[in-house]
């Protein structure tokens, strides 16, 4: 299966909307029924409607946020990787104008036993634009290994890179080491563009937040469950500058 979304929004009258809405199984994009939240910001929800991905599948997902808008895109069910004939791949591709928001929160990508996929998540900010983007990443159904998955993060401002950073997970050798997950089965990965950066790193049990030398910062959490990973990055996030802003209201 080959697919193919987009989404566009632009600031009209102070609020912010949605001008272009194009969705093809299995992304669905969704606007909330009241348009925007209380501040102004466009709500979408991402819905898939078929299982994906499978072996073979190649999704692709294009997101512009116009100068001053503001967009907060969020999942509303787990994703779970299955094997089928080669490997998966999903793109997903930012670009927030002059003074944009996008904030980029999709629910967990489960990683099946035998499945072979590759993701990849792509933001460019322009001036004063900001960006939060979220992953949680589960290693494997309850009393199964993982299969195979490979991320790549790349996050930029005007020409200067904030972030690029590879995963790659599945190995069982590699998920037994102390060094790499400590044994954890869920990896959870915020990466902020957002006002002010924490003026130096911090860590908690089991997170951590770390500036970024260019700007920004990425939070990092793991745990053995998807929920405690959710909470210890909520908790790394915390430790951010703008904190009061980066709650998850449930619009």
């Amino acid at each position: 299966m080959r697919a193919r979304a987009s989404l566009s929004v632009e600031l009209a009258r102070g609020r912010s909307v949605v001008r272009e809405l194009r969705s093809q199984a299995p992304l669905t994009l969704l606007p909330r029924r009241a348009s925007t939240a209380p501040d102004g910001t466009a709500v979408v929800h991402l819905v898939g409607s078929a299982a994906n991905p499978l072996g073979g599948d190649e999704v692709e997902l294009d997101v512009r946020v116009g100068a001053g808008a503001r967009l907060r895109l969020v999942g509303t069910a787990a994703t779970v990787a299955l094997p089928g004939r080669g490997s998966s791949r999903s793109v997903v591709r930012i670009e927030v104008a002059e003074g944009g928001t996008a904030e980029y929160l999709p629910e967990a990508a489960v990683i099946s036993e035998r499945a072979d996929h590759r993701a990849e998540l792509s933001v460019r900010l322009g001036a004063g634009a900001r960006a939060r983007c979220r992953e949680t990443l589960v290693l494997g159904r309850s009393g199964e290994p993982p299969g195979r998955l490979v991320t790549g993060t790349q996050l930029v401002r005007g020409e200067t890179p904030l972030l690029r950073q590879r995963l790659d997970l599945g190995d069982p050798r590699l998920t037994a080491s102390s060094g790499y997950l400590a044994g954890a089965r869920v990896l959870a990965t915020e990466v902020l563009a957002w006002d002010e950066d924490p003026p130096a790193a911090s860590s908690g049990r089991w997170w951590s937040l770390s500036p970024l030398a260019a700007g920004g910062c990425l939070a990092t959490a793991v745990a053995d469950d998807a929920v405690t990973a959710a909470r210890r990055l909520a908790e790394a996030v915390g430790r951010h500058p703008g904190a009061a802003e980066l709650g998850d209201p449930m619009w």
